[in-house]
């Protein structure tokens, strides 16, 4: 009697990918390229348009009365900002500017709004996005209410070398000052330092000061330890 052939196993639907979809959709775009610590766009200039980065980093931040800075996100390829406008935010609450040489995508929101609202897979996408973002603010503030300036650190080196979305023992860091590392974590450049230093003789870390950092996924470990 004739075997019965196994049956085919199917093939998962590829993933949506923004990158392609933006570049492929017939809506007025530009994409301009930004060096690192230039202004992308400026807190309190009109909000007219979404970003999305192509290529590169973006750091998003925000200058308070007495000018001081706080820094709200380190955002990175394939990730959306100046998502406000379409909100009806009509001027910018706070600055991006690119941490690395990048590229980034520039959508009209009005384009942006009619994208969102005919095409099922980019507003999927964007939705999750978004959802994602605000997940990421809530554990921020977590982070900054109970956690030690250890295990913040950590997990900013973390997010900035993007665990999690790369299946590598080791990941990169472009490069960043430790004042910036001590804005986004909260504490002194002294101890951002004390810390990194720390990290490196453990074996966390490959770090001299000039070249971008590299991270060890045994780094987690610090975030985990309670």
């Amino acid at each position: 009697m004739a075997r019965k052939p196994a049956p085919r196993a199917h093939k998962p639907a590829p993933a949506f990918d923004a990158h392609v979809f933006l570049d492929s959709t017939g809506v007025a775009k530009t994409i301009g390229s930004y060096d690192r610590g230039k202004a992308i766009f400026n807190q309190g200039e009109p909000a007219g348009h979404v970003m999305y980065i192509q290529s590169g980093g973006v750091k998003l931040s925000v200058l308070s009365k007495t000018g001081r800075e706080a820094i709200v996100a380190m955002l990175g390829p394939g990730d959306f900002f100046g998502e406000g406008s379409l909100a009806g935010q009509p001027l910018r609450m706070g600055s991006a500017t690119a941490t690395v040489r990048s590229k980034i995508l520039r959508i009209s929101r009005k384009d942006m709004v009619r994208l969102l609202r005919r095409q099922h897979a980019m507003s999927d996408r964007f939705i999750a996005h978004m959802l994602a973002r605000n997940i990421r603010i809530e554990e921020d503030l977590i982070d900054q209410l109970f956690n030690s300036a250890e295990k913040r650190l950590a997990r900013t080196l973390l997010l900035l070398a993007r665990y999690g979305r790369q299946d590598k023992p080791v990941s990169l860091v472009p490069k960043i000052s430790q004042e910036t590392l001590a804005e986004m974590v909260g504490t002194t450049r002294s101890r951002v330092n004390f810390f990194l230093n720390k990290f490196k003789k453990l074996g966390f870390i490959q770090y001299n000061g000039d070249t971008p950092l590299r991270i060890n996924n045994s780094l987690l470990s610090v975030v985990l330890h309670d």
